[in-house]
């Protein structure tokens, strides 16, 4: 084995296992170990108190089960978390943990109570997709994440929460482009829905990406029951390619036809993402424009309050004018709501925390309220 561990969590099973049985031991240590990580929440080797001390002594020696350090870990009023993690070459990337309370009408007719705990997951350091919006985009792209510090994300997520909690629901929409780290990602989340991984539900589990053809339809190929988000933000190309470099060379056209075929493919509804931009993209043309498209592709709309970035032009937009956009979608015939802004007071926008930990005196409150 080389020096150098490796993380456990970027071996499938079965490579597991075959490296096990080379290190002289039995096969089904296999289950128990991914037992201790998923189910127990282990993070050490000296936890597992079922496998030998000598066989726990190998394993720390040539494996680790995270590689990367929690720098920062924050909560907001509204109960969101968000964690700050160094990898050992030096990249931040961050991860939050959104608590939810649904009322649901239960089979007896009663009111039930869902709670939901959403992962918001990151896929690379930094982002290549550089939205004129974005505080990852100032810090540019350094490199894809693994799939194993993908799915460590989730498990530190889950070490924070209750005993008897654990996540409900995952986003891929925290730092980086999903699509543009594919293989990565697909395997993450075959990890996150595996019975002996964290056995989240392939329908809440949802992709996000900023919309790239050629991979949106590899995704509707890969037989995974997820959703897709596709974050357009601008109904109309010259709009979309001011604030998003990387559609210059991409039409709504195009992505409108990738999702097409998703919805074909997979029978699931895409959900359009679109972050309100005052004055930029908010104006009554602009919903025209955008349930157009959303009508095409039978599409659901989340309409996101901005949260500001200081030096970055763009502001936050007024709750009336979030209420006339939406009531503009809906007389279209869109189903659309309006996202809840979550974790404002620890800068739970994606990219804000790991810039202020590069930049101190980043300020981290905005003087526009909703």
């Amino acid at each position: 084995m080389s020096d150098v561990k490796t993380s456990i969590l970027d071996l499938s099973p079965a490579d597991i296992q075959t490296q096990l049985v080379s290190l002289g031991m039995p096969a089904y240590r296999t289950a128990q170990i991914l037992q201790w990580i998923f189910k127990k929440r282990a993070v050490a080797f000296d936890q597992m108190t079922n496998i030998s001390l000598p066989e726990r002594a190998v394993l720390a020696k040539n494996y680790t089960i995270f590689t990367g350090e929690v720098l920062r870990e924050v909560r907001a009023a509204d109960a969101t978390l968000k964690i700050l993690i160094r990898w050992p070459e030096g990249g931040l990337t961050e991860s939050v943990m959104i608590p939810a309370e649904d009322d649901r009408d239960g089979n007896d007719g009663k009111i039930m109570i869902a709670h939901r705990r959403t992962a918001c997951l990151s896929t690379q350091v930094g982002c290549p997709v550089g939205c004129a919006f974005c505080a990852s985009g100032l810090q540019g792209f350094k490199n894809n994440l693994s799939p194993g510090r993908i799915v460590e994300q989730a498990l530190r997520l889950t070490a924070l929460l209750p005993e008897k909690m654990r996540l409900t629901h995952v986003v891929f929409m925290g730092m980086g482009e999903p699509l543009a780290n594919f293989d990565a990602t697909l395997a993450a989340i075959r990890i996150l829905m595996a019975d002996w991984g964290l056995k989240i539900g392939g329908r809440k589990i949802t992709v996000s990406t900023v919309g790239l053809p050629p991979q949106i339809r590899r995704l509707a190929e890969a037989g995974l029951p997820v959703t897709l988000a596709i974050s357009l933000h601008a109904p109309n190309d010259e709009l979309r390619r001011r604030i998003i470099p990387w559609a210059r060379g991409i039409s709504i056209k195009d992505i409108m036809a990738a999702g097409e075929y998703y919805f074909q493919s997979t029978g699931r509804e895409i959900t359009l993402e679109y972050i309100m931009l005052d004055g930029v993209n908010t104006l009554p043309q602009h919903a025209g424009e955008l349930a157009a498209v959303a009508r095409q592709l039978r599409a659901n709309v989340n309409l996101i309050y901005y949260n500001e970035v200081p030096d970055l032009p763009f502001r936050r937009p007024s709750g009336k004018t979030m209420l006339e956009f939406q009531t503009a979608l809906r007389s279209a015939g869109i189903n659309t709501h309006v996202r809840r802004s979550r974790g404002r007071d620890i800068a739970a926008a994606c990219g804000q925390l790991a810039r202020q930990d590069r930049e101190p005196s980043v300020a981290t409150s905005s003087p526009h309220p909703a």
